[in-house]
């Protein structure tokens, strides 16, 4: 479906059409990975700091390293955080060579649910870039780093 069809308007700049298709496709590709993610209550916030913290490999993480690394930079880390303790999914300390600083790490039940879901968001990632070639997928990548930068 174009962005013509879903708009209903044939008068769309093509700067305008760009940030439309994107957006777009960026609604697509969430709805389908919420939908997947709430039948585990997550948001793909909390999902986005588990995986950020099963990256640690064991390390622990500082709030403000999460918040560097969070794809949505405006998501509240302590409020994501505050909601993963509540379900057991890490561990928050005190660091004890700088008691201003957080450690958070992810806990056994946490990396569980992960090993649960990597299947699934691997096929979510594999259902829409089936729908293009490896050159495309290679070129639309290549495409959409210059357009932000």
């Amino acid at each position: 479906m174009t962005i013509e069809d879903i708009t209903k308007s044939n008068a769309i700049g093509i700067e305008k059409k760009t940030v439309l298709n994107i957006l777009v496709t960026q609604t697509a590709l969430s709805e389908r990975m919420n939908e997947i993610l709430k039948s585990y209550d997550l948001s793909a916030e909390q999902f986005n700091v588990l995986r950020i913290l099963r990256g640690q490999k064991g390390s622990p993480a500082n709030m403000h390293m999460i918040q560097e690394r969070m794809i949505a930079k405006t998501s509240n880390t302590t409020r994501l955080v505050d909601k993963l303790l509540l379900k057991e999914l890490v561990t928050r300390e005190i660091c004890t060579k700088n008691r201003r600083k957080m450690e958070v790490l992810i806990t056994a039940k946490g990396l569980d649910l992960l090993q649960k879901l990597d299947p699934k968001i691997t096929q979510h990632e594999s259902d829409f870039a089936s729908k293009l070639t490896l050159a495309e997928i290679n070129k639309l990548n290549e495409l959409l780093e210059k357009y932000r930068s």
